[in-house]
């Protein structure tokens, strides 16, 4: 899957039919002798933690960026919690309130970002 000098060409061709396998799944050229421990590591299924199964060589991607139980803070507590947990949590937790400095009026946390533009 490289170009190859037309001198070399045949060389080159004998040297990969000898050495070189396609993967079946990813299509990459791996050597022979590292076939089975690429297939093992890239390739196996495993199961995360949410029960969704897929290889190996995805699941750190999927724990970081779109598991539903990666772990998140919270906005406006800074409590580490699962991602589907999010929402729920800051409804609530945004729903409290905190004594405004300037005015002394109770602003709930989740408008307190906004208050000191109106604040009066």
């Amino acid at each position: 899957k490289k170009d190859i000098p037309a001198v070399n060409f045949i060389i080159h061709e004998i040297h990969c039919r000898r050495n070189i396998e396609i993967c079946p799944y990813c299509s990459d050229s791996i050597p022979k002798s590292e076939m089975k421990n690429h297939i093992e590591s890239e390739h196996v299924q495993v199961t995360c933690k949410c029960r969704m199964k897929m290889e190996s060589s995805l699941l750190k991607d999927h724990e970081a960026s779109s598991c539903p139980l990666r772990p998140v803070l919270c906005q406006f507590c800074d409590i580490q919690l699962a991602f589907n947990k999010l929402q729920e949590h800051e409804l609530y937790c945004g729903a409290r309130t905190e004594p405004c400095e300037r005015c002394g009026r109770n602003v709930l946390l989740k408008e307190l970002k906004e208050h000191p533009r109106v604040c009066g």
